[in-house]
């Protein structure tokens, strides 16, 4: 039997879990991990109700709590039920961590100097494969608490991120995902100091074989000429470009402590579209900021609209503590629901337009399970026959349905 774990959160969670999944080998069978995420209440929410469900159910395990969660509040997660011990968020991807007799070990994640390479080969039950190229954040907008979970920005070396690609390519995926807390600002702290576009060039010209590269969610404030190029010039980087704007008003972008504008997210979209036409673009968007009027929370509506932008991942603000902005007046949590509900649907108004655009195409896609998968743009597909799950084929769309894409294989 192997050690069950429960990941929430973000992709760079999904990859440390596999991480941990080698590492814990010599844990017992009844060892169930959580690896938390601290992004927002409802995802600590969602972990401590699945301890106190493993708790009831396997009254017999061993739970050891990780994460953000459990990195900025030790204390608070040792206290829930059948809690044998926590983790760090640097301690948990240590051998040591899960030697026979080990204990629980949160390391000041502040002062945290270099991220260490390890070499996953799967990740269960998924068609992509996620890279770790960096760690932790330098910045500190007002309304986040991962830096204090992830510590500061920490690189991987490149000769390691094409080490891991391709021991991925070996087991069979076919496409990867970069991901970190803040990649572009990958390389910083390297020898050098290249950048997140210099790295990909060198990873896709050691790496031929690599037929599909996807990005996490970028930073506007800091694309590189190096990634742009790629945007432009290589077919092999996915034509989807997922931006953290978080907000589309000036004055609330400002309270957030980013560091772009409205004007500038819209160039930065405008750019990616004159480079690579038709390319898919997404956002981040928070919902009911702290001082966010009608009018403020319409301007990032308008935004919306006025960008086309097709894929939202959209929160309602959630108050994390020791923010500058949970010390904000704050804006009632039934009306940051209803506004997180307006931006969804225009999103999905913007993404019916875009998903009805492919029909007639023939598209590229990642088949995952039931028929279905991702094409090129990161759009849902159902494909009219089986494939086998992790390969890439052509297909012609014939339709749309229920927010997805209908194609068969060309």
């Amino acid at each position: 039997m192997t050690v069950e774990i429960l990941t929430f959160g973000c992709r760079l969670n999904a990859y440390e879990s596999e991480v941990m999944r080698a590492l814990s080998a010599h844990e017992p069978a009844a060892t169930v991990v959580v690896n938390t995420c601290a992004v927002t209440a409802e995802a600590e929410r969602q972990a401590r109700q699945a301890i106190r469900r493993v708790a009831r159910e396997q009254p017999e395990a061993r739970i050891v709590v990780t994460g953000c969660a459990a990195q900025i509040d030790p204390a608070a997660w040792a206290g829930l039920p059948n809690v044998h011990r926590v983790l760090g968020n640097d301690d948990k991807l240590k051998p040591q961590s899960w030697a026979p007799g080990a204990g629980s070990a949160v390391s000041d994640i502040m002062t945290a100097k270099q991220t260490a390479a390890h070499l996953v080969t799967g990740f269960a039950g998924r068609a992509r494969a996620f890279v770790q190229v960096q760690q932790g954040c330098d910045h500190r907008c007002t309304f986040c608490v991962i830096p204090f979970g992830r510590g500061p920005n920490r690189s991987v070396p490149i000769g390691a991120i094409v080490d891991q690609v391709r021991a991925l390519i070996a087991t069979g995926y076919q496409e990867m995902v970069l991901t970190g807390v803040d990649i572009a600002s990958f390389g910083a702290d390297l020898p050098g100091a290249p950048t997140l576009g210099q790295m990909i060039r060198r990873v896709l010209a050691l790496v031929p074989e690599l037929p599909r590269l996807r990005l996490s969610s970028l930073d506007p404030a800091a694309i590189d000429d190096d990634l742009w190029r790629l945007i432009a010039e290589e077919p092999r980087l996915m034509p989807h470009l997922h931006l953290s704007l978080q907000a589309g008003s000036d004055l609330i972008l400002k309270r957030m402590r980013r560091r772009h504008s409205r004007t500038q997210a819209l160039a930065v979209i405008a750019r990616a579209r004159d480079l690579r036409p038709g390319i898919a673009i997404g956002a981040d968007l928070i919902a009911g900021f702290p001082t966010e009027s009608d009018n403020l929370f319409a301007e990032t509506l308008a935004f919306v609209r006025d960008a086309a932008v097709p894929y939202l991942h959209v929160f309602p603000y959630s108050e994390r503590a020791g923010t500058p902005a949970a010390r904000m007046p704050p804006v009632p949590k039934p009306v940051r629901r209803a506004r997180a509900a307006l931006l969804r649907q225009a999103g999905q108004t913007v993404a019916e337009r875009f998903l009805a655009g492919q029909v007639g195409r023939e598209v590229s896609v990642l088949t995952e399970a039931d028929h279905a998968g991702h094409t090129e743009h990161f759009a849902p597909v159902r494909l009219t026959a089986a494939a086998s799950p992790g390969t890439v084929l052509a297909a012609r769309v014939i339709g749309t349905a229920a927010g997805a894409l209908l194609a068969e294989a060309a």
